[in-house]
């Protein structure tokens, strides 16, 4: 009741509005503004209320706005007190180019009562570009015979800005062959000529570097620069001459790329390389270059982008010859672009009410303006919509209109209207634009937001990054409007335990929901709030969901080793007798992990040991046993390394060291580290000095052997293999008879003598003695030396 009691001084002014339609068609005189570019956005412009003559109090119930040609925004008016502010900053080169004045038009529109007014922007130029070559570098060819005073045409900067800011000046590096003259077209554009002073000497310098600075009339001034390169020729006395100086072409605006748009002909009455031309643009423009593309051997102009009626209507385009001499001539390419209807009609719209009290009978829903780039018949337009709607269009000013309803609407009929404005131009082939707008009826506030869900559950796997999104809650309203906009908050808990407002936050507009900060599961598993959501309406209304949210564990805890302690202190030995059984229980590796589920589940692994096979670890329990008897040979210290390892993916893993002393029993004094460590070491410096040894006796005792078996075979060639030694002479009791008889078999006799610590296993020495003993029998001697040898032994 208090919406519609509002709406009653509305519709009056709508009924005042649509009565003064008809008396108020009339505009006022043009009202001109002016601003300076590159202002900022929100500069003021000017007070339109003072300009148009009208009290603050009147000009702010007038419900006035400003309405630009097209969709574009450039100004912002302010309803209460007229102050006209710029919406945007304002390019002036980019929104006028060349052209001068820069002038931009738009309507001011007042609808109590209704009045166009016609106005202009105008946009003053500052000194905001620089002066630029679009050639960096230019060459001129000049021959030697050139006389003093020959103009060469150079070529000449560009500046976006105009009047004083743009281009004013030309200046060369200084050089004693050449000046710089300055001379001007009709529509005031400066170009640079290069003048020869001095004759030029090829033999005596054959190129000349200059600098060429181009200076426009800003405070400060800008400038900017170009090299000329100047390659001093041989004698060159026809210049190319083009069959015609200037051409007309006129193109359609549709002309595919590559186009053939004219062909610029030159001929040469020199022969040679002075006579072989080559084309290029003079002068020419940065959109020119965009646009067109020039053969330089054939003279043939193409399109090189698309034509655009509509952006630039026409193109005067320069086109040099240049002989391989370096002389050249020019003509000009005049090309007119064809408009045709290819741009649809734009729609404007100025206003658009709505919602709208469903039992007002007659309201202006909405305001705009058409138009159409095109010109002629193809930018003259015609409006309309559907036909079965309880609306009409009524035709106010130069292309403006106004949709209004022709009568009382009825929401619970219908509760909205969607129109189509269609606009269609006059050309040939028409073309048209459509516009959709949707008109609601109003409503007033009668539904509760409703929870897609009354309780949601969420996940969260524990580590998160701060600001994860983890889900969201959705509610919906069947108001609409305002009415129906939804926004979410969180509830503070009953209770107060739980941080909650640390934990987790929402965003309001569209409940998405996200974790502040990274959750351990080992410290929270799960938390619950409430989300609560409120509708725009006035009064409010609103509802409430519950959400649970779950964390979920991940690996991120690697065993903890508790016994054997792993603190770097004093190693604990753990000890086994010498006479334990296979499977005796040595100790338990016990270790823990703070994760969770499968991600705590340990499994242990004997990785290494000092005497491998002799110990072997559990897998699920850490158990240590014995997997063999143990032997006297297996060392006193028995360091094992067992890896302790989750079931988690990835794994995470931990290396736990047991030592182990074995011993004959359980009274056996403590045995220290170090001494075992040294008493290995004395072990396996003694096995190295026993191999050595026995490696140097074998190898004496093979030597030996092949020395004896080498004079036995030389006694048999020379025929003293049967001799005996004389029996007048009596072996030494301690020479050994290797013949089966009692007698030597060869005249050597050897001596065996061993050490005299047996405990070694060593010869001491392994000899031959030669006898010089006459050759005779004697059999009775020779029987005593088995009996002595064996006395000896």
């Amino acid at each position: 009741m208090e919406m519609e009691g509002a709406m009653i001084p509305q519709q009056r002014q709508v009924l005042f509005l649509l009565v003064l339609l008809g008396v108020s068609g009339a505009t006022s005189e043009l009202e001109q503004f002016s601003v300076v570019e590159e202002m900022e956005r929100g500069s003021f412009v000017a007070n339109v209320a003072k300009a148009l003559g009208l009290e603050v109090g009147v000009f702010s119930n007038r419900g006035a706005r400003v309405v630009f040609k097209g969709n574009k925004e450039y100004l912002q008016l302010h309803p209460k007190t007229g102050d006209l502010l710029l919406r945007e900053k304002l390019d002036r080169e980019e929104l006028c180019g060349p052209v001068e004045p820069c002038v931009l038009p738009f309507q001011i529109l007042l609808e109590k009562p209704f009045q166009v007014v016609r106005a202009e922007l105008r946009i003053q130029d500052i000194n905001d570009h620089s002066p630029v070559f679009l050639d960096t570098e230019t060459t001129l060819k000049i021959s030697e015979s050139t006389s003093p005073g020959t103009v060469f045409l150079l070529e000449n900067a560009q500046d976006l800005d105009i009047g004083s800011n743009n281009l004013q000046n030309y200046v060369i590096s200084p050089n004693s062959h050449f000046h710089i003259q300055i001379r001007g077209d009709a529509e005031g554009r400066k170009y640079p000529e290069l003048v020869l002073d001095k004759a030029l000497d090829r033999e005596e310098q054959s190129e000349f570097r200059l600098t060429l600075t181009a200076v426009d009339g800003g405070a400060p001034p800008r400038s900017g620069t170009a090299q000329v390169l100047v390659l001093v020729m041989d004698i060159n006395d026809n210049a190319p001459v083009f069959s015609q100086s200037r051409y007309d072409v006129q193109i359609p605006e549709n002309s595919p790329i590559d186009y053939l748009v004219a062909i610029a002909s030159a001929k040469d009455l020199d022969a040679g390389n002075n006579a072989d031309i080559s084309y290029s643009l003079f002068r020419a423009s940065e959109s020119i270059r965009k646009t067109f593309q020039l053969n330089e051997k054939s003279g043939e102009l193409r399109l090189k982008e698309k034509l655009d009626f509509e952006s630039i209507q026409s193109y005067t385009i320069n086109v040099q010859a240049t002989d391989g001499g370096g002389l050249s001539g020019k003509c000009t390419i005049a090309v007119q672009v064809k408009d045709l209807n290819d741009n649809p009609p734009e729609l404007t719209m100025s206003s658009l009410t709505s919602p709208i009290p469903e039992n007002s009978p007659e309201i202006v829903v909405a305001v705009f303006s058409v138009s159409d780039v095109d010109s002629g018949e193809n930018g003259k337009m015609v409006c309309s919509i559907q036909d079965d709607l309880p609306f009409a269009l009524k035709s106010s000013f130069e292309n403006f209109y106004t949709l209004i309803t022709e009568g009382a609407l009825d929401r619970e009929s219908r509760a909205e209207y969607n129109i189509t404005i269609t606009v269609t131009d006059l050309g040939s082939p028409r073309l048209k634009s459509e516009y959709n707008i949707t008109v609601l009826i109003s409503d007033v506030n009668d539904n509760l937001p409703v929870f897609t869900q009354r309780a949601y559950k969420l996940y969260v796997q524990e580590n998160n990054s701060p600001a994860l999104h983890i889900g969201s809650v959705s509610a919906s309203d069947r108001d609409s409007g305002i009415n129906a906009k939804v926004t979410y908050s969180l509830l503070p808990p009953e209770t107060g335990d739980l941080p909650l407002f640390s934990y987790i936050s929402i965003n309001s507009d569209n409940g998405h929901l996200y974790a502040l900060r990274s959750l351990d599961y080992e410290a929270i598993q799960a938390f619950q709030f409430t989300v609560r959501a409120t509708d725009g309406g006035s009064p409010a209304l609103s509802s409430q969901a519950l959400v649970e949210v779950l964390v979920q564990d991940e690996n991120d805890n690697s065993p903890f080793v508790l016994y054997p302690l792993q603190n770097g202190t004093a190693p604990c030995n753990d000890l086994v007798p010498r006479a334990a059984e296979p499977g005796y229980l040595v100790t338990k590796v016990v270790a823990v992990d703070r994760d969770w589920g499968q991600n705590s589940w340990l499994s242990y692994q004997l990785v290494k040991a000092t005497e491998p096979g002799l110990f072997n670890v559990w897998a699920h329990n850490g158990e240590v046993h014995t997997a063999r008897p143990i032997s006297d040979r297996d060392a006193i210290k028995q360091r094992l390394l067992v890896l302790v390892k989750d079931n988690g993916q990835p794994a995470l893993s931990t290396m736990a060291t047991v030592n182990v002393l074995l011993v004959d029993g359980f009274s056996e004094p403590y045995v220290k580290i170090q001494d075992s460590n040294k008493e290995e070491a004395q072990t396996d410096s003694l096995t190295l000095y026993l191999v050595i040894s026995l490696v140097v006796v074998s190898f004496l005792f093979l030597i030996s052997i092949i020395l004896f078996i080498t004079l036995r075979v030389w006694k048999r060639k020379t025929g003293g293999g049967n001799g005996h030694f004389p029996s007048s002479t009596r072996f030494p009791s301690h020479l050994v008879d290797v013949s089966g008889t009692g007698t030597l078999s060869q005249s050597y006799q050897y001596e065996v003598c061993l050490t005299s610590d047996l405990g070694t296993n060593e010869f001491k020495f392994l000899k031959p003695i030669i006898s010089n003993f006459p050759l005779q029998k004697s059999g009775s001697d020779t029987e005593e030396n088995p009996a002595s040898w064996n006395n000896n032994n």
